[in-house]
């Protein structure tokens, strides 16, 4: 069965790495041959340098397997590929329905989420950022709506204290990736079982903007911890002290409640970190990273030995940085 495959970050990369793995090892009884990839096309490299490819492109030109990457995807950009199906992970695009239609067994999507639950951009952000007690990955058929065809696969995996986006996204596709194989199977051999979506217990997931990863210390520290672990890898959570931008990138717990300090305030600079007061409670921030020498990431300890007198008990951190 000749796929084409559309997807751009690590998310979708993994997927394309994972199918051609098992291509690999099952040889010519294999029923998964990608014939060619659709990218978004190469990001703006920082202060003028080249232009930075997709991880999905890398992946693709490490197996020359073709690539294309159009502003805008249309039928014709499929036909020459003569493609039986269209396989969309986290590709960036919304795809017409002449797209939809062209692939002789149209397209499938492997969304984020136990669907109809967080259909939209961000949905492992969003299950995270709201305390779901499980996630895990549909794949699906795609149709005109947002995330809306019917589930073709799903699999399920609890949501742990401690996982952040990158953590999560990691077990998602590893879930994925035996969805695909396993969907892939069911459509070669004419086994496919379509379910329809309930509409109960719809809810979206809108994309993650730069401002609220700009932490609100007045919530409490449950609130606190998962945008931290919410918004890691990107785009980070981040607090101002006085004028200087500081990034919030690991924390855990330190105290759900009962603490009566201003919010933001340190309370104190340790070892294990930085205990901070939240609108409830407080959290122990572990790994801290300021704009300052190479901009290292520091530990409470780091603070300790070389930044005790940027970040000490009494300090606050705010949502504004100081006018200087």
């Amino acid at each position: 069965m000749k796929i084409l495959f559309a997807g751009t970050p690590r998310f979708a990369a993994q997927h394309l790495s994972g199918l051609l793995s098992h291509a690999r090892r099952h040889g010519d009884s294999d029923n998964i041959e990608i014939v060619g990839v659709i990218t978004q096309p190469d990001k703006p490299g920082k202060r003028g340098k080249s232009p930075v490819p997709s991880e999905t492109k890398r992946v693709a030109q490490q197996h020359q397997i073709p690539v294309i990457q159009p502003e805008k995807l249309t039928a014709e950009h499929l036909r020459p590929f003569n493609a039986d199906l269209l396989i969309v992970v986290a590709y960036g695009q919304i795809l017409k329905p002449d797209v939809l239609r062209l692939p002789a067994y149209g397209c499938i999507n492997v969304h984020g989420s136990l669907l109809p639950r967080w259909r939209g951009a961000a949905p492992i952000q969003r299950a995270i950022l709201a305390g779901d007690e499980q996630t895990g990955i549909c794949v699906i058929q795609m149709d005109q709506g947002l995330d809306t065809g019917s589930i073709l696969a799903t699999r399920s995996i609890p949501l742990e204290n401690a996982d952040t986006t990158a953590s999560l996204s990691d077990k998602l596709s590893e879930l994925g990736i035996a969805g695909l194989i396993e969907v892939c199977n069911k459509i070669h051999l004419g086994l496919t079982e379509p379910v329809v979506q309930s509409e109960e217990g719809t809810c979206y997931a809108h994309k993650i903007s730069k401002e609220e990863a700009n932490m609100d210390w007045d919530a409490s520290s449950i609130t606190v911890g998962r945008s931290i672990r919410a918004f890691y890898p990107d785009p980070v959570c981040y607090t101002f002290l006085g004028s200087m931008r500081v990034k919030l990138l690991k924390a855990s717990m330190s105290h759900p409640d009962g603490i009566q300090s201003a919010p933001g305030k340190v309370l104190e600079v340790s070892k294990r970190g930085v205990d901070v007061a939240c609108g409830t409670g407080s959290i122990l921030l572990e790994q801290v990273q300021l704009p300052i020498g190479k901009g290292s990431v520091l530990t409470g300890a780091d603070i300790l030995n070389a930044r005790s007198e940027l970040i000490f008990a009494g300090v606050t951190f705010t949502r504004l940085a100081a006018e200087i």
